[in-house]
């Protein structure tokens, strides 16, 4: 299968290991992965913080960008959100037909990385070893619009070597939330003491996610209070391989 990777902006401008680790897990099921360089953002930030004029644009150049992809693959779960959800909305308040027309044949193509290799690809065990103490949280995105459900735990539990610690208060957000962790800080702060407190708790020496922006929120936490716990992305749990593995 030809895939197509929208990295995302947290990904690109933070944390790029997410995207070439994506890129291996696919290569190694036997894909093809395009990147297209006119790629830019999916519109959430200004959707999200009430700039819907401006957030238009955005998408649609996103749905011009990949109207000829085959599937796309998306390694953030709140990216797919605002593409399933969202979109259509903008499309549709537009009045554009040929704009809807666009939206509505572009949808069934989009996934988060992990439904993708579940959902569309029908694998669970992608040949990785990981021999480490992980505990998995279910970012809100995730958890209330994607309904992943268990399909992370599923591939987790297919990795050698990897011992899945149960995480406390699972479906109980981590505070970030975008904008929202600026504009309530305080309240923000209070979540994030709850879930990093669960998080340690698990005895995990890896927390992880579907969603670098979780993850990026989480770790600032833990590494301010010096614990040794640390934070890696779904998709680069999957692509580690045993040492000398081929």
């Amino acid at each position: 299968m030809r895939i197509s990777l929208f990295i995302t902006c947290y990904n690109d401008a933070l944390f790029p290991a997410t995207g070439q680790a994506v890129v291996r897990v696919l290569e190694r099921l036997g894909h093809t992965i395009d990147f297209n360089s006119a790629q830019t953002c999916c519109g959430q930030m200004h959707w999200n913080t009430g700039y819907l004029r401006e957030a238009v644009p955005i998408i649609r150049h996103f749905v011009s960008t990949f109207r000829d992809a085959e599937t796309i693959c998306i390694p953030s779960s709140s990216c797919v959100a605002m593409i399933r959800d969202h979109y259509p909305k903008a499309a549709r308040e537009s009045g554009d037909p040929d704009f809807i027309a666009d939206v509505d044949a572009l949808l069934p193509r989009v996934f988060e990385f992990s439904e993708l290799l579940v959902n569309r690809l029908g694998v669970e065990d992608v040949g990785a070893t990981f021999p480490h103490r992980v505990t998995y949280h279910a970012s809100c995105h995730s958890l209330r619009s994607l309904r992943l459900g268990d399909i992370p735990f599923r591939l987790l539990r297919q990795v050698r070597s990897l011992t899945l610690c149960d995480l406390e208060g699972l479906d109980q957000c981590c505070g970030f939330g975008g904008t929202f962790a600026i504009k309530n800080a305080d309240v923000s702060s209070a979540m994030l003491a709850d879930k990093t407190r669960c998080v340690f708790n698990t005895g995990a020496e890896v927390c992880t996610a579907v969603d670098n922006s979780c993850l990026m929120h989480l770790y600032g936490a833990l590494h301010r209070q010096r614990t040794p716990l640390r934070t890696a992305h779904l998709a680069e749990i999957l692509a580690s391989e045993a040492e000398g593995a081929s």
